[in-house]
């Protein structure tokens, strides 16, 4: 007779599962001993919990399977909080083993006793305890159905002894747990109201997200009827953007103006697959028609005229036969040239600046863009790198970028690489990690090492919380406490028996990062660059322009007028040379 935790990982293993990412502990000796047994899932060992939770997050989007990750009781469990809440934020299916303590003590405020079910009920669509045996079964299904089904996280909370207890294999399911396939479409009346609102329409924008993954060509063809532009969100980047002739840009905080522009100007708007967050960029008297495949998302960001439920592919599909060809090309010219114009702004921006120190970040995107493979996987810290990335990364349906895009945590980039590369270890995988952000999670170098994965991190090491200052500079703050006393990173790498370069001078990047791809084995690339670059937004707001103001004044009266001097040469003296 099988152990519990024997019965578990049969289970994971008929459902297509072969990796569980965590750290071993005492309450998980008997999950990580039947893993050790199995043969056939590999338990990956990191260095933190929160990377378990963030690597696996990366496999799930990578792969679109079921990924599992896991940690002990207490502290060694709560310490996957953060990356599961990445993963749920991003909509992708992750199962947290949660290991718990002795049954018996619970409610005795126990050592390192937590209560799971409450910590993980924010960030996860199911969670439960397992406190007997016979519970096991169903509640496994539960959670793996929940976490496939809802695209999201289901935690699993089981007693340290539990796993060790023996049990038959009644009501272990040998069947898998995979998605179910569905042909989602609003109502024909809901169709002819869209469509009518479309075809009455002279100036139609289209924005598009994460959920027209799989829906490209579909979206083309959409684009060419309505003569539209199409302006993608963050996290529709990889899916929009490539083969695009459409295409003017993204829109946001991070976008270009261009993005901006084309939506501002629109008389109707299509937004499709997007739960994009921020008001202050939809337009402001145009007609909205929002396509969801979660109904409760319809109008939560903008005031809609008509909202849609189904996914963007079938929705597109239906409501393609009822459009009328558009004739009218002026909005998507008028758009297409702003691109243009805007695009080629920020390109000039991509070069080695006559060999000026520190370098540019926008540089160093580029170079890595041009140099990394057809079907990279790009993984991305939040704050200034990526911005570099939306900005400077060409998609082309065979990369992938992943990163905390809608929770927006420090730290993420080499975790998920971590999990993007352990998934598919054939795939060139690069991260884009900040100073900052490499070294909260900065053990995880030696997991590297530790597991072999060949991970290429570029480092943007501009000494700083570099997008926290460009907050404080918009807020009219004088910067306070974001100065980072960083190692030579290349050097720490070495040292780790890692590749390890720094870059100081332009003209060494580019074959500094040739070496780095082309070595066989984890690579860190440290660039020094420039802190005060700016990542202006498409649009400067009155409070924003008032804020700079006052943040000049105040950096002035605080002594640190050399501060703004580098901030002026950074941005201005150089663009006016150009």
């Amino acid at each position: 007779m099988a152990t519990v935790a024997e019965h578990l990982i049969e289970a994971l293993r008929v459902s297509g599962v072969r990796r569980v990412y965590g750290l071993p502990g005492d309450s998980l000796n008997g999950f990580t001993d039947a893993i050790r047994r199995s043969g056939e899932i590999s338990w990956e060992h990191v260095r933190h919990e929160e990377t378990a939770a963030f690597a696996a997050a990366a496999d799930a989007a990578l792969t679109g399977g079921l990924a599992v990750c896991a940690g002990s009781c207490g502290p060694g469990n709560l310490h996957l909080i953060n990356g599961l809440y990445d993963a749920q934020r991003s909509r992708v299916p992750v199962l947290a083993i949660a290991a718990h303590i002795p049954r018996t003590e619970i409610g005795s405020d126990y050592f390192q006793e937590t209560h799971p079910q409450e910590l993980f009920r924010e960030c996860s669509v199911y969670r439960e305890l397992v406190s007997t045996p016979e519970m096991a079964p169903r509640i496994l299904e539960m959670a793996m159905r929940a976490a496939v089904e809802d695209s999201g996280v289901a935690v699993v909370v089981i007693p340290g002894e539990i796993f060790l207890q023996r049990a038959d294999a009644s009501g272990w399911t040998a069947r898998p747990i995979a998605a179910a396939r569905s042909i989602v479409v609003p109502d024909d009346e809901s169709l002819r109201r869209a469509a009518a609102i479309l075809n009455d329409a002279s100036a139609v924008t289209i924005l598009g997200g994460a959920g027209a993954a799989g829906a490209h060509d579909a979206l083309i063809q959409l684009a060419a009827t309505l003569n539209a532009p199409v302006v993608h969100a963050l996290r529709g980047k990889e899916f929009i953007e490539y083969d695009n002739p459409f295409d003017v840009g993204m829109t946001g905080l991070l976008g270009f103006a261009s993005g901006y522009k084309a939506m501002k100007e629109a008389d109707a708007l299509l937004m499709l697959g997007t739960d994009f967050p921020y008001p202050q960029f939809f337009p402001d008297h145009a007609k909205v028609i929002q396509v969801d495949i979660r109904g409760r998302h319809l109008g939560r960001r903008t005031p809609i005229d008509l909202g849609l439920v189904g996914t963007v592919a079938d929705t597109v599909a239906a409501l393609q036969p009822l459009l009328h060809q558009k004739t009218d090309r002026q909005h998507l010219d008028r758009s297409l040239r702003h691109y243009r114009k805007t695009r080629q702004a920020m390109d000039e921006l991509a070069v080695n600046d006559r060999d000026r120190t520190p370098i540019r970040p926008e540089y160093v995107a580029g170079l890595a863009d041009q140099l990394a493979s057809d079907d990279a996987v790009f993984t991305v810290d939040v704050g200034s790198p990526v911005v570099w990335a939306a900005r400077y990364l060409s998609m082309n349906g065979r990369r992938r970028l992943i990163g905390s895009f809608n929770h927006g945590t420090m730290a993420c980039a080499l975790p998920h690489a971590i999990g993007a590369q352990t998934a598919q270890p054939g795939r060139q995988v690069v991260a884009l990690a900040g100073d900052g952000g490499l070294t909260m999670l900065f053990g995880e170098l030696v997991t590297l090492i530790q597991n072999a994965l060949p991970v290429k991190v570029i480092v943007f090491d501009n000494s700083s919380l570099n997008f926290v200052e460009l907050e404080m500079k918009a807020a009219g703050i004088v910067n306070f406490g974001t100065d980072l006393v960083n190692p030579d990173f290349a050097a720490v790498a070495r040292a780790m028996g890692i590749f390890g370069r720094r870059v100081e001078q332009p003209a060494d990047l580019h074959q500094a990062l040739v070496d780095a791809f082309e070595f066989d084995g984890p690579a860190v690339v440290d660039v020094v660059t420039a802190r005060q670059e700016l990542s202006i937004p498409p649009a400067i707001t009155v409070e924003q322009a008032k804020g700079f103001s006052l943040y000049a004044i105040r950096t002035i009266l605080a002594g640190r007028a050399d501060e703004l001097l580098d901030l002026v040469t950074t941005n201005v003296a150089r663009r006016i040379l150009d």
